[in-house]
C-alpha cells in the first residue's frame, strides 16, 4: 500500500474566482501530494480586479469546521489565511493553542487587487496566532502593520519577510528565526500581472512540505519553487490581477 499523504486543515476564507483563499490553497496541497482540508472563514464575491463582497461565517461554525476535521480526519499542518474578524481570529487561537503540529500563519490584510480583508480588531489578535505559529509570512506591507521586523524579531516570531511587494528586479525574502542567523533568497523578479494568491499559494505549500517532515528552510526553499512555477504557468484569465497556474506545476 502506497503511503497515505499528509493531512493538511486549512483555516482561511473562500475566492469566488478560484485565484487565491480555499481555493488556491486546495490547488497547492493538492499538487504537492497533501490531503486537503477546510475551515471556512468567509466567503467572497471578488475576481481578479477586486473583491465586491465578503460574508464573515459564525466563529461557532469555524469552530465546527476544525473540530469535525480533527477529530475524525487528523492533521500533519495547520496553514491560516483570511480569518474575517477579531471573533473568528479568537477562536482559532483558541482551538489551536495546543496543536503538537506545524502552523503556517499568512496575515492576510489586503488582496493583490488593494481589498482591506482585515480592521484592527482583527490585526490586533494576530499577535496571539503569530506566537502560536511555526512560522507567519508577511508580505512588505503587512510586515509594517504588525510594526516592523525589529517588532517581529525582539517578540521572538518566527517569520518569513517576503519581498514580493517591494520594488527592483530582485524578490528577496527573508526568514527570521529566534537565536539564529536570518536566511535569504534572492531571485530575479518574474514580471507579470498574474500573481493573484501568491501569498496563498506559499504559505499552504509550506505548510504542506512541513507536514511531509521536511526542515523548515527546506519547505521554504521548495514552496518558493513552486510558487515560480505556478508564475510561469499562468493562463492568463482576468482583466487584474489573474490567477497562477497552479495545475500545470509538475515538481515532488
Amino acid at each position: 500500500m502506497s503511503k497515505r499523504p499528509p493531512r493538511v486543515l486549512v483555516i482561511a476564507g473562500s475566492d469566488s474566482s478560484g485565484g487565491a483563499g480555499i481555493q488556491a490553497d486546495i490547488k497547492t496541497i493538492t499538487m504537492l501530494g497533501g490531503y486537503a482540508m477546510t475551515a471556512i472563514t468567509a466567503v467572497t464575491a471578488q475576481n481578479t480586479r477586486g473583491v465586491r463582497g465578503v460574508e464573515v461565517l459564525s466563529p461557532d461554525f469555524v469552530a465546527a469546521q476544525i473540530d469535525a476535521c480533527m477529530e475524525d480526519i487528523g492533521v500533519e499542518a495547520v496553514k491560516i489565511g483570511m480569518l474575517g474578524n477579531a471573533d473568528v481570529a479568537e477562536v482559532v487561537a483558541d482551538r489551536l493553542e495546543d496543536l503538537p503540529c506545524p502552523i503556517v500563519f499568512d496575515p492576510v490584510m489586503v488582496t493583490t487587487s488593494g481589498s482591506v480583508l482585515a480592521d484592527e480588531a482583527t490585526i490586533e489578535v494576530f499577535e496571539w496566532l503569530m506566537e502560536l505559529a511555526t512560522l507567519t509570512t508577511p508580505n512588505v506591507p503587512e510586515l509594517e502593520v504588525l510594526g516592523g521586523a525589529a517588532a517581529l524579531t525582539s517578540k521572538g516570531i518566527a517569520f518569513l519577510a517576503k519581498g514580493g511587494d517591494a520594488d527592483g528586479p530582485m524578490v528577496e525574502d527573508r526568514l527570521v528565526l529566534p537565536g539564529k542567523p536570518d536566511k535569504v533568497w534572492s531571485e530575479a523578479r518574474i514580471v507579470t500581472r498574474h500573481t493573484h494568491g501568491t501569498g496563498c499559494t506559499l504559505a499552504s505549500a509550506i505548510a504542506t512540505h512541513l507536514a511531509r517532515g521536511a526542515p523548515l528552510e527546506e519547505a521554504i526553499e521548495k514552496a518558493r519553487q513552486f510558487v515560480r512555477e505556478a508564475l510561469h504557468a499562468a493562463p492568463g484569465y482576468g482583466g487584474g490581477a489573474g490567477p497562477m497556474g497552479h495545475q500545470a506545476v509538475r515538481l515532488d
